[in-house]
């Protein structure tokens, strides 16, 4: 499957590729493309948008809780696992202003940030940060079994 997304990431749109890559798609394609770009390309390529208005993975609120893309794709495809489940909560305090983010969520976004600031470009920063999330994926495991 090809996915599309916004340019210039740093939370979510890195956030989302490996959870599809992990989770849902092992050879999935990702595009980053101007954000003005976005639907109009993938209706062309036949690539499924996310994190962008209009999408239907992105971001969206219930019960007066803000929710962001990473959140959308586990819904949409229905997965479970709780440390995956914790591992969204750091991604939603990392990329949206919600009252009850995890303190990890601070520390993902400085260090997305700072991907962003070093990576040649979207590709090269998913390269530089999916060992992040597998390292997070993995302390959240911990977390859930100490529960």
């Amino acid at each position: 499957m090809k996915w599309i997304t916004r340019e210039k990431a740093k939370v979510d749109r890195i956030a989302c590729p490996w959870l599809v890559t992990r989770f849902i798609d092992k050879e999935a394609e990702f595009l980053y493309v101007p954000k003005e770009n976005v639907l109009s390309k993938a209706k062309e390529l036949g690539a499924i948008p996310f994190d962008t208005p209009g999408a239907e993975l992105h971001h969206f609120k219930e019960n007066e809780m803000e929710y962001v893309s990473f959140d959308a794709i586990i819904r949409k495809y229905k997965l479970t696992d709780p440390a995956l489940l914790m591992l969204a909560h750091i991604v939603r305090g990392a990329d949206a202003d919600i009252k009850d983010a995890p303190p990890e969520s601070a520390g993902l976004e400085a260090a997305a940030e700072g991907y962003r600031a070093i990576a040649k470009d979207d590709f090269d920063n998913i390269k530089l940060q999916f060992p992040l999330y597998d390292a997070l994926y993995a302390y959240c495991k911990k977390m859930v079994e100490r529960k």
